[in-house]
């Protein structure tokens, strides 16, 4: 680990030591400074503990959900052409948060996952067609990326066809875009204007048959909702529906590629692909919220400010010693694995039965067609890294295909 760096005091989320290997740095931070401070991209705390991070998701009233990205918001941030846009639920406290929640909860129910779950077992079928019939693939473009833009464009009633168009606005948002205002800017218009289409069209048909058309459609107090809440709730059914779950699956994927005995245990006990998803999401958690402190106060002895930003490192809760045995190792059947890789509290994530479902059936299907790979000997692994971890290429060579 680097001698350049005091992570205490100068801690930055887009260096490359940090998106390659955080966990040292997060088990140093938890023996020196539980929440540590940095001034880099406008100022943020981080705390690394299991316990200081679940206890701050579950108090909205001292830490809010009004932005929930770590770097400096874009001029116009939450707004546009259209009026403010707030990525509710996520991004928004009660009670607006209490009732655009219950809107979508029924779209993710288990119910309503497993109706997805033979359309996305048939997609994964589908692109392991191709992959099965080369000896080599980039197993997170070709596969773990296509999936969940797949599954989403379908919830929300839009073309399949754009799942290009989809990849690129979420990369530019979550990715490039955090540290490029402008590109942020420009991305926010352009989805924003696609997706005012697409209302339009819903409220002309009078169509309540997908996600829009729902959203298009309700009412709360007796009154429609904004296009700008609808706006910015089909946004962030798109962005956080697509890049956490495929950083989620792709992770799993380098997992197996890098592990040959989980790889074999799973291709031999296929039965404890549900486990380990859990235990995947635990040790390779994607996701890192931020919150906004609402006002000045002493916390765990940190004099923090109303404004401040706190960057939720669940990713760090997860591998916390004092919470799980042996945490940075990945024991695919460990049997008490009460991770927050979802997060905690009233925003712990909507999505969570639809990225379960779409991990399991990913690695199921993939196994069942290529129960051999590797990485390839010159693979470079990149990471995406900020508040979205997850490999962006992962090359490998295949060796053994099973047909249909």
């Amino acid at each position: 680990m680097s001698e350049m760096i005091d992570w205490t005091s100068e801690y930055d989320i887009f260096s490359k030591e940090y998106i390659e290997n955080p966990f040292e740095i997060w088990d140093d931070l938890r023996e020196q400074c539980p929440i540590a401070h940095t001034d880099k991209w406008g100022g943020s705390w981080l705390p690394t503990t299991y316990d200081i991070v679940t206890k701050m998701a579950r108090e909205p009233e001292k830490f809010s959900s009004r932005e929930i990205i770590v770097v400096p918001p874009a001029e116009a941030a939450g707004s546009g052409a259209y009026g403010p846009a707030p990525a509710a639920p996520i991004s928004v406290d009660a009670p607006v948060h209490t009732w655009t929640r219950r809107q979508l909860l029924p779209d993710f129910s288990p119910k309503a996952v497993d109706e997805l779950e033979v359309f996305t077992r048939a997609w994964c079928r589908e692109l392991m067609d191709s992959i099965a019939g080369k000896p080599e693939a980039d197993i997170a473009v070709e596969y773990a990326q296509q999936i969940p833009a797949q599954v989403i464009a379908t919830m929300l009633g839009v073309p399949t066809t754009m799942k290009d168009q989809f990849t690129t606005w979420v990369r530019n948002s979550l990715e490039a875009g955090l540290t490029n205002p402008e590109l942020r800017i420009k991305t926010r218009r352009e989805l924003q204007d696609f997706f005012m289409g697409e209302i339009i069209k819903r409220r002309e048909s009078g169509s309540t048959s997908d996600l829009i058309g729902e959203l298009v459609h309700a009412e709360h107090d007796g009154e429609p909702y904004p296009d700008g809440l609808i706006l910015g709730m089909c946004g962030l059914l798109l962005i956080a529906g697509v890049d956490t779950t495929w950083s989620g699956i792709g992770s799993s994927l380098w997992h197996l590629a890098t592990h040959p005995e989980d790889r074999i245990r799973l291709v031999q006990e296929p039965e404890l692909i549900p486990s380990a998803v859990e235990e995947f999401l635990r040790a390779y958690s994607p996701v890192t919220m931020a919150r906004l402190v609402n006002e000045d106060m002493e916390y765990e002895g940190c004099p923090m400010k109303a404004g401040d930003r706190i960057l939720m490192a669940f990713p760090a809760a997860n591998r916390d010693p004092e919470h799980f045995e042996r945490p940075d190792e990945v024991i695919i059947d460990r049997e008490h694995n009460r991770h927050v890789a979802f997060g905690a509290g009233i925003h712990r994530c909507v999505g969570s039965n639809l990225a379960r479902m779409e991990m399991r059936v990913a690695i199921e299907e993939f196994l069942a067609r290529v129960p051999e790979f590797e990485l390839r000997e010159d693979a470079e692994v990149t990471w995406a890294g900020g508040q979205v971890r997850g490999p962006r290429t992962i090359p490998v060579r295949i060796n053994t295909v099973i047909g249909h």
